[in-house]
């Protein structure tokens, strides 16, 4: 799968480690940066990665920061976007299984690798349902601005 991948400064050092981990497992991943932990500004890069998804750049996104929460709300701001914060791997399959979320927001500063790395597997290997969801989907996709 082709996942486009940033993060803040708060966020690298997960983003470096979650990449390598993606590439190991035969993902072809498009890093949009940052490429060190000086300050820099959360929604440069949840742009970036959210305008490669909705494009069909790449398949899905995945954005770190602090606490993936700024990340998130900026992701969810581009049209088509459902850019999603789950805290578990349960949260993560619901978010794909009835959402189909296609941007996954991670918080450096709350969870450790191992959660990370099993809401990641989960979230990426989980497929969506369709059906009812994909007319609750529409009625959400009815929302954004023209």
């Amino acid at each position: 799968m082709k996942i486009a991948i940033a993060a803040d400064h708060a966020g690298f050092n997960l983003k470096q480690s979650v990449s390598q981990r993606l590439e190991a497992g035969g993902h072809s991943v498009s890093d949009m940066g940052t490429n060190s932990a000086n300050s820099c500004d959360y929604p440069t890069y949840a742009v970036e990665v959210s305008r490669a998804v909705s494009s069909g750049e790449a398949e899905r996104g995945i954005l770190v920061c602090g606490t993936g929460l700024g990340m998130c709300i900026a992701a969810n701001k581009i049209r088509g976007i459902r850019a999603v914060g789950p805290c578990d791997p349960v949260q993560a399959e619901m978010s794909r299984r009835h959402n189909d979320a296609n941007v996954l927001c991670l918080g450096e500063r709350m969870m450790g690798a191992d959660l990370v790395f099993k809401i990641v597997d989960v979230w990426l290997a989980t497929p969506f349902e369709g059906g009812r969801h994909a007319r609750r989907l529409e009625l959400i996709s009815e929302l954004e601005e023209k």
